[in-house]
Formats: structure tokens, sequence, C-alpha cells
């Protein structure tokens, strides 16, 4: 049974950002670096950076949704940089463009020791 009642006002909750409390448990938090990989299959590509690449590069296809990938590289692509990703999926070539929306080194131990920069790309 759903308490949802559409016309009602949403209860205005105050939150005291300065509780000491609220303070301890987000301070907990510091130093995350959250980066979405670890919960999809990695899957290798070929990556074309700029509209008239032609030759391409090893990447790792390492999260993938709707429009957005995620890519690790051995090499560091601007924000901005028209990129096309290609990959064999059951047997069929598949490509796609997209936009590097933000590139940086990787902050996993693995990733500084193996020269990893990880991308957020926009795909179209």
């Amino acid at each position: 049974m759903s308490h949802f009642k559409p016309n009602s006002q949403p209860t205005k909750h105050e939150v005291d950002w300065d509780d000491p409390h609220l303070q301890r448990l987000l301070s907990k938090t510091d130093g995350w670096k959250l980066d979405n990989r670890g919960a999809f299959t990695a899957i290798n590509v070929q990556l074309h950076v700029g509209w008239g690449a032609s030759t391409g590069r090893h990447a790792t296809l390492v999260w993938e949704s709707d429009q957005v990938m995620v890519l690790e590289t051995r090499f560091l692509i601007p924000q901005g940089e028209q990129v096309r990703v290609d990959r064999i999926q059951a047997g069929v070539a598949r490509t796609v463009w997209g936009t590097v929306v933000e590139g940086r080194e990787g902050f996993r131990e693995d990733d500084r020791r193996d020269g990893i920069y990880v991308h957020w790309l926009h795909a179209r």
C-alpha cells in the first residue's frame, strides 16, 4: 500500500550542518573517489581520437549506460575532444561516437602504477 498523496505538500526538514554528529558522519566520506568502475565487465576497444583519426589506439570500456561511457586509456584525452569507439559485440562490429566530458589520472593504486587515465564520454 502506498502512502503517496499527489496533492500533498512535502514536509520541510531543517538541517543543522554545524551539528557535531552530522559533521562527524560527513567527515567519514572525505577522500572518497567514486568512478563507476568494477560493476561492469571490461571490454577492449579501439579508440580513434579526433574527427580525422585513421589509426585506433587501445582503450578499455569499463562502464556504459544509455549515453555515457567510461574508458581507461594510457594517455590523456583533452576535454571536448571527439572520439570514435569501435568494438566487437556478439560478433558484430559496433561504432559509437562521443565527446570527452572529463578525463583525469586514475585514483586507484593500480591506475597510478600502470599509468591509467579515466575518461567519461557523452555518447551519440
